[in-house]
């Protein structure tokens, strides 16, 4: 069961706001890392949108919420 843990919290919202990059620059980041992936053969047109359907639902049992 995962719990929360403050201090892990503390830490990583101290962390982004130490870092503080702009819209523009996380954006090109993120768009390098989806070049990479798809260079790689991990992410492609066809598989992009596999397992979403269970990684929502994982989402929704850990945090609570309802179907």
């Amino acid at each position: 069961m995962l719990r929360k843990n403050r201090k892990l919290d503390k830490f990583y919202q101290s962390l982004i706001e130490k870092e503080k990059i702009p819209y523009k620059k996380a954006l090109v980041i993120f768009e390098d890392l989806l070049k990479e992936a798809v260079s790689l053969g991990v992410i492609n047109s066809k598989n992009i949108l596999d397992g979403l359907e269970v990684d929502i639902k994982i989402a929704k049992a850990i945090n609570g919420l309802d179907k």
